[in-house]
């Protein structure tokens, strides 16, 4: 065993390492989508929808040139499918990929690629699948009930180490208080804040965030935090080999925001369902008058329903924030 892996530390510098540092996890050539399967991939509807509320944006700032800002964009998927969608529109969109990782080969010419949020974009600024992935340190209550941050090894092996205070221990006490020795949280303040200052960098339009969440009438008892590697949850395991993302505790994110009236949460079933995703079988008459057009009607219901599906896609939390333009950078 190296000094490295022997080295006991927070699970956020540990997550910062294993998904970010030299040979981490988000780095590799083959992506996300190498590893898991975010609505952006199960199916071309998701780009659709996230066009056509690009377009609302457009009509909302009365113009037909907007920008897209994609927070989290793995391999360019949603960008390219955004403009594609929106090919033939009218609108003029310039597109942003926001990615820690390199620009990956064959993207679109058009798409600027760089590692944070521009500032002062007029448009639709979107985070699929983001916040989770902003490393947060994890807590847990002792046996005589002391709040203490969870250190842990590159193995994967964990220990408790110092009291939790400061602004950790408030954002505990405000959002996720642990009152039973054992109950676990994650501490969702770095995540609070990457969204505010994504917002932030807004002059106009709306900002949202799309991610497994809950608030805090339901939150965890021992928190979320796992593991996916190859398709499968795995245990958590900081040694790059493997995502590490906990569930988002999205109501302190939209309160960060100080979003106000121009902030809501709803689930990602309902915010499709606006946007036409509905999941509705066609008519079956249809299979007698246009076989083919059956099929295909078919096939994106059936895709439709996984995405809007309870239990799964459909749970996702949706935060959307309005920026209107006298608020903006």
């Amino acid at each position: 065993m190296t000094d490295e892996t022997r080295r006991w530390q927070g699970w956020r510098e540990a997550t910062e390492r294993a998904l970010y540092g030299p040979g981490g996890f988000f780095l590799r050539p083959e992506g996300p989508a190498g590893h898991f399967r975010t609505s952006v991939h199960a199916s071309p509807l998701f780009a659709g929808a996230v066009a056509r509320l690009l377009g609302e944006v457009a009509e909302e700032l009365g113009t037909d040139g907007v920008d897209f800002v994609d927070v989290g964009a793995g391999r360019g998927e949603l960008l390219a499918g955004v403009l594609a969608a929106t090919a033939g529109s009218g609108l003029s969109v310039r597109a942003y990929g926001v990615e820690r990782a390199a620009r990956p080969d064959g993207l679109d010419p058009r798409v600027v690629w760089t590692d944070r949020p521009p500032r002062g974009a007029r448009g639709l600024l979107f985070a699929n699948e983001w916040l989770d992935d902003v490393p947060v340190d994890v807590a847990e209550a002792d046996a005589a009930g002391t709040v203490r941050y969870v250190e842990v090894r590159e193995d994967g092996a964990e220990r408790l180490g110092g009291p939790v205070s400061g602004a950790d221990a408030e954002w505990l006490e405000r959002w996720w208080p642990l009152r039973e020795p054992g109950t676990r949280a994650e501490i969702g303040r770095p995540r609070d804040e990457a969204w505010a200052s994504a917002v932030a960098s807004l002059a106009a339009g709306r900002a949202v965030a799309v991610d497994y969440a809950h608030v805090r009438g339901s939150r965890p008892p021992f928190g979320s935090l796992t593991g996916f590697r190859a398709g499968r949850e795995v245990p958590p395991v900081p040694d790059g080999s493997r995502d590490l993302t906990s569930h988002v505790a999205l109501d302190a994110c939209a309160a960060a925001s100080s979003g106000g009236a121009g902030t809501e949460l709803v689930t990602q079933r309902e915010a499709l369902r606006r946007l036409g995703v509905t999941g509705e079988r066609p008519p079956l008459a249809l299979a007698s008058t246009d076989p083919a057009g059956y099929v295909r009607a078919l096939s994106s219901a059936g895709e439709a329903a996984e995405l809007t599906a309870r239990g799964g896609l459909g749970d996702f939390l949706w935060l959307t924030r309005r920026v209107p333009p006298e608020e903006g950078p």
